[in-house]
């Protein structure tokens, strides 16, 4: 999903090591940020069949990266080497962020209660702008039009009683977000295209372009010889020291930690040896259960875990 939102732009190789070939910039139409294998993964997979489209049980929807048109091929048997062993992949170079200080980088936040059982029910109740200098510029409760079902307080922090004393409607907050968001500002965050889904931004008119930090906080996993991604709050305990330890979430905490996040990586991604130091962080140090996998229902609502999800709603992201 996060290769799926840095969808406009460039993909950049960082400096490589005197022992590194190197690596030329590709440039997409619309410049702005992408990664590697960027037109591999979005395009070679749309082409190929779902297998699980033609069992029946493929819950992703218009947003499935591989086809469900019946005439699709099926992906072609991984090649093999002579011993029968598959062939190492090689790690991709980290990301390069083409930092422009003249740019308003802004990260925004989005905490959502619950309006139904299933998963993907959500309004949002909370919203929090972050500037580039890791200042919150807004943090706005909202008090969702639609019956709420759950507040799911332990993971929001959000309750009907702080709802109803600061709450206000959705249209007076969002005036207020475009006040402060600049058109030409770049959003930050974690699965970031889907807090501009929320709050039904569009790109182009009410921002330029967005960054999500899961594509900078992935690491390759030799073990696996695959990429390994990590949520905020592993980024946060492991590059920061700001361990969640289970506590409620904040968007405005949480928008603070994505401005620093991203702005650690800016300062590292020109020092291999950091970046490196970065990296092994992450991959080295156990990640927390989430709290929709400790609670793969709370107060009856779906959480979404797609290993125990029983509600059967698609999944987006």
């Amino acid at each position: 999903h996060a290769l799926r939102h840095l969808r406009q732009g460039r993909v950049y190789c960082a400096k490589p090591a005197p022992d590194q070939a190197t690596c030329d910039s590709i440039t997409f139409p619309i410049p702005l940020l992408a990664a590697q294998e960027y037109s591999r993964m979005s395009d070679g997979k749309k082409k190929t069949a779902c297998i699980f489209f033609r069992k029946g049980s493929c819950r992703n929807g218009d947003t499935c990266p591989f086809s469900h048109d019946p005439n699709a091929p099926e992906a072609p048997a991984p090649e093999r080497s002579p011993n029968g062993e598959r062939p190492k992949r090689q790690a991709p170079r980290p990301v390069m962020v083409p930092y422009d200080a003249n740019t308003p980088y802004f990260s925004i936040d989005v905490e959502c209660v619950a309006t139904a059982k299933t998963h993907n029910a959500r309004a949002t109740a909370q919203i929090a702008l972050v500037s580039a200098d890791e200042t919150s510029r807004l943090n706005l409760y909202v008090k969702p039009a639609e019956q709420v079902v759950s507040y799911l307080e332990p993971l929001t922090g959000l309750s009907k009683s702080s709802l109803d004393k600061q709450g206000i409607g959705l249209e007076e907050a969002m005036l207020k977000v475009r006040e402060k968001l600049p058109k030409n500002a770049v959003l930050v965050g974690q699965n970031i295209g889907k807090d501009v889904e929320w709050l039904q931004l569009k790109e182009g008119e009410d921002f330029a372009g967005m960054i999500d930090l899961a594509v900078l906080i992935r690491v390759w996993n030799p073990k696996y010889g695959s990429l390994t991604y990590f949520g905020l709050d592993h980024a946060a305990s492991c590059w920061l020291g700001k361990a969640n330890d289970g506590a409620a979430h904040n968007a405005e905490t949480d928008a603070i930690k994505s401005m620093q996040i991203f702005n650690l990586y800016c300062r590292a991604q020109n020092d291999a040896a950091e970046l490196q130091r970065l990296h092994e962080a992450l991959l080295s140090r156990p990640v927390a259960p989430s709290f929709a996998k400790l609670n793969p229902e709370y107060e009856g609502c779906c959480m979404g875990n797609k290993k125990s999800c029983t509600c059967g709603a698609p999944f987006f992201s």
